[in-house]
């Protein structure tokens, strides 16, 4: 079998909802990464075979956000791009189509990856276009319709943890010691540097100034066990999944 390599791995620092990165667009975000990637690796554009790009929330985000990302980052038109819907495998997925490109003798060099902007996600209004006649019209949550929600039996994401903490016994406690844990993992690697490497700056512009986004925005630096212990149940009354 023929060997495949990733030669380069880049990410812009993670926002937090309606945080840093609100104001751009899944396109903008990814081609900033794209665009460093080049600069970095000092590949010629013209030699990548297709970019493919896991998105989910694309209402409103116009025609094709992969080939958005790699147009705006100096990837000529003639190089195919398009997104994959696999929802938090999506990114994933995308690497993994990319392989099978290769292996199939399709494509030499591919750009692969994901890219969501949760808080630029718009609302819905199902059946409007057929007309109002009388009473209110429900606004759907695109994020959580379409990102969210399981299709089948229509439940929130949380739900599915409360069901697969009941099913294997994991407590509360135990939940919130882990969560506890991975903010502290995360904290330590942010302030050593860990990080450092893989981030992408991001220029934002503002109303009187310019910021540089390159920190994670999570996780929560003030936050103690006895903190987490203190919150509510997200997702079901006497259910012990927090948010």
């Amino acid at each position: 079998m023929e060997k495949i390599y990733i030669v380069a791995a880049k990410r812009t620092a993670i926002g937090k909802m309606m945080g840093s990165l609100t104001s751009l667009s899944p396109a903008e975000i990814a081609s900033v990464v794209i665009r460093k990637i080049l600069e970095e690796t000092k590949l010629d554009p013209s030699v990548i075979d297709e970019v493919i790009v896991g998105n989910i929330l694309m209402a409103g985000q116009k025609q094709g956000v992969a080939r958005q990302a790699a147009v705006n980052a100096g990837i000529p038109h003639h190089v195919p791009a398009y997104g994959v819907n696999m929802i938090c495998g999506s990114g994933m997925k995308s690497i993994m189509n990319g392989c099978q490109s290769i292996l199939a003798g399709q494509a030499s060099v591919v750009l692969a990856g994901g890219v969501e902007n949760m808080s630029s996600s718009g609302f819905v209004m199902h059946g409007i276009r057929e007309g109002i006649k009388m009473g209110d019209f429900k606004a759907v949550d695109h994020m959580v319709c379409d990102g969210l929600t399981d299709a089948f039996g229509n439940y929130h994401m949380g739900i599915t943890a409360e069901n697969i903490a009941e099913k294997y016994h994991i407590t509360r406690e135990q939940q919130d010691e882990f969560a506890f844990n991975s903010q502290q993992k995360a904290i330590h690697a942010i302030d050593s540097g860990k990080f450092k490497e893989e981030i992408v700056p991001v220029s934002i512009a503002r109303k009187k100034e310019t910021i540089v986004f390159d920190t994670d925005e999570f996780p929560n630096r003030t936050t103690s066990l006895e903190k987490m212990a203190s919150l509510r149940p997200a997702f079901k009354k006497d259910g012990t999944v927090t948010a």
